[in-house]
């Protein structure tokens, strides 16, 4: 199980976002829940970014609906870290 942290801007977007539709935020933060267990699981559609996100992810979380991620590996303890940093619309993110 990989441990999930939230940035700052990630937090404000994911408030604003889910306060539009009640089923969105049910469909992200199952999508967080299932980076956690597998960050490539296919459901998730995660795929490297270019331009400038590169060296960014970005997983689905429905239709239209896309979280940004880095994965970090902590020094100390080898642990993956999944830093959440924004979500949104396709064309609010990129």
């Amino acid at each position: 199980m990989n441990k999930i942290v939230l940035s700052r801007k990630f937090k404000r977007a994911f408030r604003k976002f889910s306060r539009r539709n009640q089923q969105l935020q049910n469909r992200i933060e199952s999508a967080i829940n299932e980076l956690s267990n597998d960050i490539f699981n296919p459901s998730l559609g995660t795929h490297k970014l270019e331009g400038k996100l590169s060296g960014l992810l970005s997983c689905s979380c429905g239709y239209d609906c896309r979280i940004v991620f880095s994965i970090e590996t902590d020094e100390e303890t080898d642990e993956i870290i999944i830093v959440l940093l924004d979500v949104g619309t396709h064309d609010e993110v990129y």
